[in-house]
């Protein structure tokens, strides 16, 4: 293999400081050795722990491991179709870059069906490695967040609805897009797996935006969706009573998820694990106390337990207030409307300086 080094154990050990390396790290243990050794082969893993940061182009990488460059094209295809790897094609050649574990191939493992991995095995090794110590925390727990929460437009009074911002808004996103895809929803797949799903949507809920979308629906993760479709997803989602959340970018974001508390990863580690692990809307749940009867419906319905009920009204926790508007569209007295918060957050530009942000954070560049 070139200088890829001696040994199957040391291959597997340098990928997993690989993926650490990345802004959102993989903290190494077991488990995550475990999975390792089912997603990659060796040669795959070999690849792997010598990828360089963003993208490279297949002369690089094979001048980097040694490989003949038939060898490494073939080994880098099987990769990109277990989402190890993320192939882009850039003037008739491709550009690669290593898949992190989170947005990664946890997410693009649970995405579709099929395929020679063991996905009940990996479902629950994957679930134990998320609840590792340190992991949330290296996955969640940063000041700049994967996700941040989009508000139902619906549930904004129309004060505060012609003044809300494209980048604070599902539908202007979608549509800026103009096209995207939809794929399973991978955590409730995973939890299906587990047999602990509840029974909101898995198929076709998952949504993706532009340039994601394309990688997606190419190496078959996802199906093409239009505008009209994804608009129909957010509102049949905003019924069930889930959460929007959002890549945290200003610009082009890559994904829209519908979430519920009791299967997403990024709310359960907000109601397991005490880490507060998506950046809430520029929105709060406000409640009128006039109007409110107890009903304690709105604490029922609320995925991360921000509402409590003590006769004659509920109450909020700003802390935990994720301001995506469940709440309030499920009041039946209308007690509940969401207003501006008092400090509005920016999210970062793009992708890049998103992931720039993170790597700074924790003294990784």
């Amino acid at each position: 293999m070139g200088h890829l080094g001696n040994g199957k154990s040391d291959v597997f050990r340098a990928l997993a400081a690989r993926l650490d390396r990345n802004p959102v790290g993989a903290p190494y243990n077991e488990t995550l050795m475990h999975i390792l050794h089912i997603m990659y082969t060796d040669k795959e893993a070999a690849v792997g722990s010598q990828f360089p940061p963003g993208f490279t182009n297949l002369d690089k990488l094979a001048a980097q491991t040694g490989l003949p460059l038939a060898e490494l094209a073939a080994i880098l295809e099987n990769m990109a179709a277990k989402g190890l790897v993320v192939d882009i094609p850039r003037r008739g050649k491709a550009l690669y870059s290593l898949s992190p574990l989170v947005i990664g191939f946890f997410e693009y493992t649970f995405m579709r069906t099929g395929g020679p991995l063991p996905l009940g095995e990996l479902a629950s090794l994957f679930e134990r490695y998320h609840h590792e110590r340190g992991v949330a925390e290296e996955f969640f727990g940063g000041e700049t967040k994967i996700f941040q929460t989009w508000a139902y437009e619906s549930a904004l009074p129309a004060d505060i609805a012609t003044e809300v911002l494209d980048y604070e808004k599902a539908s202007a996103m979608i549509r800026a897009a103009g096209t995207g895809a939809l794929s399973m929803c991978y955590c409730r797949h995973q939890a299906r797996h587990r047999g602990t799903a509840c029974g909101a949507p898995v198929e076709d809920v998952c949504t993706s935006l532009g340039g994601a979308a394309e990688w997606l629906i190419r190496r078959g993760f996802a199906r093409p969706a239009g505008v009209d479709e994804l608009l129909g997803v957010l509102d049949r989602t905003e019924a069930l009573g889930l959460v929007h959340l959002a890549d945290n970018v200003a610009n082009k974001p890559a994904f829209v998820c519908h979430c519920c508390g009791c299967c997403c990863g990024v709310l359960r580690t907000i109601n397991e694990q005490g880490v507060m692990a998506v950046h809430p809307s520029n929105f709060i749940a406000r409640i009128d106390m006039a109007r409110c009867t107890a009903c304690g419906l709105c604490a029922r319905r609320c995925h991360v337990r921000a509402i409590t009920v003590a006769p004659p009204s509920a109450a909020v926790d700003p802390a935990r207030c994720l301001g995506c508007g469940v709440c309030a569209k499920s009041c039946p007295q209308g007690a509940i409307t969401l207003s501006r918060r008092d400090l509005a957050r920016t999210p970062p530009r793009d992708k890049l300086e998103q992931m720039t942000r993170i790597a700074k954070e924790k003294g990784k560049l």
